[in-house]
């Protein structure tokens, strides 16, 4: 049975530029004919990791650290590390930095470590005949090729995933290394606002607190772009996949879907908050579980842009038209599954059962993904 357990948030940005484009403006895009604020899947992503992997190409410097731990000379690893790593295809460039982007799980880079400390012998020896032939005349990893096969299978055993939810649920591609690869668990839709937005300019300057008083005039001034929206974000997660991904650890599962829907919730991007600070949590969630059926992104409810009137509530009229969406969605295509929600304005537009927090929300959440395997 396919499990679906999918997340809708309502969140309301005071001033800010959270997400920026190439030019420094708040990134934005057109939907429903009317130009809406956009937080991008990449940035909401990123702020949601659990943080148990590393996106990096600095792959020998970690190595190196570890290794340092393990008494091996920092002057020795670096070679030894490259040479390791070529027999896996993974090149290091010239400073130092290998071709891409890596996602690797924490333990995985401690299983590459440790494959590289218990045949540091066989490493050394590749080292010596490495510094006698003339490179110009080596062929493209002839140097990986006298490496023992055991380094090369213990390398790529160790880049098993390492259980790691980040990757479970993000997924990664290698391109040197396709059988690596690993689909993902969860989709993140690029959030946008419920409503039609314009951008704003903050023109600031700066004065040099030691100039004399009788100097006139600034001393920096230029601009900044923000804006202002509700948001209405979305994810899923393939549950099935999430513990295919894991290894089959269903616990691990559990608790990894429950610290994702945790952080996708209480986790802000990062940008332009000195200027702004616009620390702003959600007020309105729902979170669904729901099977043999797809996935239904609810940002249809806002094509036509949500409008208010004096004294109205944008989170609250936003609201109103995700549940009534929903309701309508679930009327024709049926509902096989159980929502829950929490709702800050008492908007009275309920999607699911209704919980009094977080915590009660995600407790209900997993607890019906149990009894849905039972």
């Amino acid at each position: 049975m396919k499990t679906f357990i999918e997340i809708h948030v309502l969140q309301n940005y005071a001033p800010s530029n959270l997400n920026r484009d190439d030019t420094g403006a708040p990134k934005d895009a057109f939907f429903g004919g009317r130009r809406r604020a956009r937080i991008s899947s990449q940035c909401q992503k990123r702020a949601a990791r659990v943080k148990d992997t590393i996106r990096t190409k600095r792959l020998r410097e970690e190595l190196t650290k570890i290794l340092i731990t393990k008494g091996r000379n920092q002057e020795e690893c670096n070679q030894r590390i490259e040479l390791a790593l070529k027999s896996v295809k993974l090149i290091v460039k010239e400073d130092g930095k290998t071709e891409y982007l890596l996602f690797l799980g924490k333990r995985e880079i401690e299983g590459i470590a440790n494959a590289i400390d218990k045949h540091w012998d066989s490493l050394v020896s590749s080292v010596a005949l490495d510094e006698k032939t003339d490179k110009r005349k080596k062929k493209k990893g002839e140097e990986a090729d006298a490496l023992p096969a055991e380094l090369k299978s213990s390398i790529e055993k160790a880049l098993d995933g390492g259980k790691a939810i980040d990757l479970a649920l993000f997924g990664r591609m290698l391109a040197d290394m396709p059988k690596k690869n690993q689909n993902a668990a969860c989709q993140v839709a690029h959030a946008i606002s419920t409503h039609a937005v314009d951008r704003e300019f903050d023109f600031y300057t700066a004065l040099d607190d030691l100039k004399p008083e009788e100097t006139a005039g600034s001393d920096m001034m230029g601009t900044v772009e923000f804006n202002s929206a509700c948001f209405y974000r979305y994810a899923v997660v393939d549950h099935e996949k999430l513990i295919e991904n894991l290894q089959k650890d269903k616990e691990l599962a559990y608790s990894g879907l429950r610290t994702f829907l945790e952080n996708f919730v209480i986790a802000e991007p990062t940008g332009k908050q000195n200027s702004f600070a616009a620390h702003n949590p959600p007020e309105y969630v729902a979170v669904s579980v729901r099977h043999n059926t797809a996935p239904r992104n609810l940002a249809n409810a806002f094509e036509v842009p949500v409008r208010v009137k004096n004294e109205e509530s944008l989170t609250t009229e936003s609201a109103k038209r995700l549940a009534e969406k929903e309701k309508r969605l679930s009327a024709i295509y049926g509902d096989d599954g159980k929502s829950f929600y929490f709702d800050v304005l008492d908007t009275q537009a309920a999607i699911g059962a209704r919980k009094n927090s977080l915590r009660e929300l995600l407790d209900a959440v997993i607890e019906t993904v149990k009894k849905s395997e039972a």
